[in-house]
C-alpha cells in the first residue's frame, strides 16, 4: 500500500497568501511564513520558526524554534528591492539561527548550500556563499559578503569578517577572529586567527588518499617558506605541484586574490608538523 505524507499547517501559525508550501511538509505552532517564502516539500518548522521575505527553504530541512529566516540585511546600503536568501537540501537550523536576505547594492542573494548544519544562534549574513556540507557550531557568526566553501567546520563563537573567503574543507577553531582569507584544507585558530597547519583530519575522512595528503603538506611548506615571498613561493609551487590536484586548489584559491588578506602560519609555529593532526 503505498503511503503519501499530508502537508499539515497547524491552527495557531500564519502562513500568507501567496506562500508556495510543498508536500508533506510541516508548519508547526505559532510560525510565520511570508507571502514570497517558498517551502520545499519535506521541510519542518518545528515551531516559532519566522520565514520572510523572499526565501526558498530547500527540500527535507529542518527548522528549530525561534530561528529567523530571510529578514532584512544589516546594512545601511540596500534600499529595500527585492533580495533573496535561497538555503538548500536537507539542511538542520537549530534554535535562534538567523539568515539575512542579500542587499540590493551587492549580489542580491544570499546563498546556502545542500546538507548544512547550524546550531544555535549561528548567523549568516547579507550576500554571504556558503557551500554544501557545513558546520557551524553554537554562535558562529558570518559577516556580509563572505564565501565559504564546501565541507568547512566553523568552532562556537567564532566570528568571520566581512568579505572573507574560508576554502573547502577548513577547520576554524572555536572562539576565533577570522579576518583574512583561510585556504582549502587549512586549520585556523586564535584572536587574530592563524593558521596551525592542515586538516589532516578532515582529509582523512574524506578518503584522500595518504600520497596525496604528504604532498599537500610539502606544498603548504612551500607555499609558506619565510625564505621568499609569498609571490615567489606560489610560482615555484605551481611548477612543482602541477599534477596535484589538491595542492593545486590550494594555489588556485590564493592566486584568485579577495578583498581580504590571507590567514598565515604564527611565527610560533605551523608550518604543518605542530598542529596539523587535530581535527
Amino acid at each position: 500500500m503505498l503511503m503519501t505524507i499530508q502537508t499539515f499547517i497547524h491552527p495557531s501559525a500564519v502562513v500568507e497568501d501567496g506562500a508556495a508550501i510543498g508536500k508533506g511538509a510541516r508548519i508547526g505552532p505559532f510560525c510565520h511564513v511570508g507571502a514570497d517564502a517558498v517551502i520545499g516539500d519535506r521541510v519542518e518548522l518545528v515551531s516559532h520558526v519566522s520565514v520572510m521575505g523572499a526565501t526558498t527553504v530547500g527540500a527535507g530541512t529542518k527548522v528549530y524554534p525561534m530561528a529567523t529566516l530571510g529578514a532584512p540585511p544589516q546594512n545601511t546600503k540596500h534600499k529595500g528591492g527585492r533580495t533573496t536568501l535561497v538555503i538548500g537540501e536537507n539542511c538542520t537550523i537549530r534554535e535562534g539561527v538567523t539568515m539575512h536576505l542579500g542587499t540590493d547594492s551587492s549580489r542580491g542573494e544570499t546563498t546556502v548550500g545542500d546538507n548544512g548544519n547550524f546550531l544555535a544562534y549561528a548567523h549568516i549574513a547579507h550576500d554571504c556563499v556558503v557551500g554544501k556540507n557545513a558546520t557551524f557550531a553554537n554562535g558562529a557568526t558570518l559577516g556580509g559578503h563572505c564565501e565559504i566553501g564546501d565541507n568547512v567546520y566553523i568552532g562556537g563563537l567564532t566570528a568571520v569578517h566581512q568579505f572573507v573567503r574560508i576554502g573547502n574543507n577548513a577547520f576554524i577553531g572555536g572562539c576565533s577572529a577570522v579576518v583574512g582569507d583561510v585556504i582549502p584544507y587549512a586549520i585556523a585558530v586564535g584572536n587574530r586567527a592563524s593558521l596551525r597547519g592542515l586538516n589532516i583530519v578532515g582529509l582523512k575522512r574524506s578518503g584522500l588518499p595518504r600520497a596525496e595528503i604528504h604532498l599537500l603538506r610539502k606544498a603548504y611548506r612551500t607555499i609558506f617558506d619565510r625564505s621568499r615571498t609569498v609571490g615567489e613561493n606560489i610560482e615555484f609551487a605551481k611548477a612543482e605541484f602541477a599534477s596535484s590536484p589538491t595542492a593545486m586548489k590550494i594555489i588556485d584559491f590564493i592566486a584568485s586574490r579577495g578583498k581580504r588578506h590571507y590567514a598565515v602560519p604564527s611565527l610560533k609555529g605551523g608550518d604543518g608538523d605542530d598542529a596539523d593532526d587535530e581535527g
